[in-house]
């Protein structure tokens, strides 16, 4: 199966929660009437494009249906898929990494613990050691020692070099040893996993910023990608994540994970219009091949 029928498949239960109740709101009607409105916005909600995405759209038919071109249920159909496809278009940025000028090329992954960073770790890291480049992975999430054995396993797997302490050491100094292991080895990649105890901790965000002070003093311009690790399946409460933690180190890509477990898929649009973050990748599976680089256009297609 390709990635798209994959993407296709995992995204089911958001079409089955989102796509076909437009659908069957618009089943035997041959126009679009403003009584439908107020059910319209009842699915875009309950599909959780969030407030201000469904606002807009809601608007968007309105106005047209003042102007007489919407007035055709299919049009209003599409127009609400270009308009899905037009904001996420804006979240497409692909990471472009050009190994000749930045090595070793720092990843450090971030999000609350159930997200998914560790497996999001492995899977990145195969795309690129099957590429043939040299990547080194730092267990810098030294409270959870099930987390450590866990992304030893992933190193080894897609045969990365492994960095790691004992349990409850200062997560800087995995930070620290990982840059100049990386630096001695020529190392093309360096993931830096960090602890995910609730976001609400104060602590926790002083301790992501402390890593990020460490790597950036070790390795100038380094963190060079701050990915958010968010699970799809916690909707809105992804957002609350995203914004805590780009108010605190300054997220700069979103991982986004676990699609194919919800009917909630359309908090990647509200994620992209309200946090104009980009979105990096999207998973929708346990395979290892089953992350790939967010394309805007797959997507929705798949959706719809």
């Amino acid at each position: 199966m390709g990635f798209f029928d994959k993407l296709k498949k995992g995204l089911s239960k958001t079409h089955h929660g989102f796509v076909e109740k437009i659908d069957r709101l618009f089943l035997g009607k041959k126009t679009f009437s403003p009584d439908l409105l107020d059910e319209l916005e009842m699915v875009l909600i309950e599909a959780d494009l969030g407030v201000r995405t469904t606002t807009q759209l809601i608007e968007g038919v309105r106005q047209g249906l003042k102007r007489g071109d919407l007035q055709d249920p299919e049009r209003v159909r599409e127009f609400i898929k270009q308009e899905i496809l037009r904001i996420l278009h804006a979240g497409e940025k692909p990471l472009s990494i050009e190994f000749t000028k930045t090595k070793p090329f720092v990843f450090m992954i971030v999000g609350v613990n159930g997200a998914g960073k560790t497996t999001t770790i492995g899977k990145i890291a195969h795309q690129y050691s099957s590429r043939r480049k040299k990547v080194l992975i730092g267990a810098a999430d030294t409270f959870r020692a099930a987390a450590v054995e866990q992304l030893e396993i992933w190193a080894k797997r897609v045969g990365a070099d492994f960095i790691k302490q004992s349990k409850g050491s200062d997560p800087s100094a995995v930070a620290f040893d990982s840059i100049h292991a990386a630096k001695a080895r020529n190392t093309d990649l360096v993931f830096i996993d960090t602890a995910g105890r609730l976001q609400t901790k104060v602590n926790l965000m002083e301790e992501l910023k402390k890593v990020k002070r460490i790597v950036g003093r070790e390795c100038p311009g380094a963190p060079h990608e701050i990915l958010l690790v968010l699970d799809a399946t916690t909707g809105q409460n992804a957002i609350s994540q995203a914004k805590l933690f780009n108010e605190a180190i300054g997220v700069t890509g979103i991982a986004l994970t676990k699609l194919d477990g919800t009917a909630k898929g359309g908090i990647i649009v509200g994620i992209t219009e309200e946090l104009k973050i980009p979105i990096r990748y999207i998973g929708v599976g346990e395979a290892i091949d089953d992350l790939k680089e967010f394309n805007a256009t797959d997507f929705v297609q798949a959706l719809f």
